[in-house]
């Protein structure tokens, strides 16, 4: 099972920008996608992005489009979820997560192997 740990977040002011990160510690990431979600305060965690490991194929939650961009180097077993323009909303937990399976789309897949997350703050 692929352990993932996050990394990058931290406390933001409105309109600024932040590159979280989520690796797997030195092994090598073998799932088909990664995905990233997040959880307000008081909310149910929400799907964000995602992007398929092997072509770098992105998915976006609608909320995400224009102001997430997701990316991956595979030679480092990373993803990047870079945030710009950030609002309050923005505030929360993120967490990356590993496909279990393979889907043919990105808007059906699963994920597991949940990373512990890391805090994010968007305030003045």
């Amino acid at each position: 099972q692929v352990r993932l740990v996050e990394s990058g977040g931290g406390l933001v002011q409105p309109g600024g920008s932040l590159t979280l990160s989520c690796t797997t510690s030195g092994r090598a990431f073998t799932s088909a996608a990664m995905g990233w979600y997040r959880q307000a305060p008081g909310q149910e965690r929400e799907f964000v992005a995602a992007i398929k490991w092997n072509n770098g194929g992105t998915y976006y939650a609608n909320f995400a489009m224009g102001r997430f961009i997701l990316t991956r180097d595979k030679d480092k077993n990373t993803g990047y979820l870079q945030i710009i323009n950030m609002k309050p909303e923005d505030t929360g937990v993120y967490y990356c997560a590993a496909e279990v399976g393979d889907s043919w789309h990105l808007s059906l897949a699963e994920f597991g192997s949940w990373g512990p997350g890391t805090q994010v703050t968007v305030s003045s």
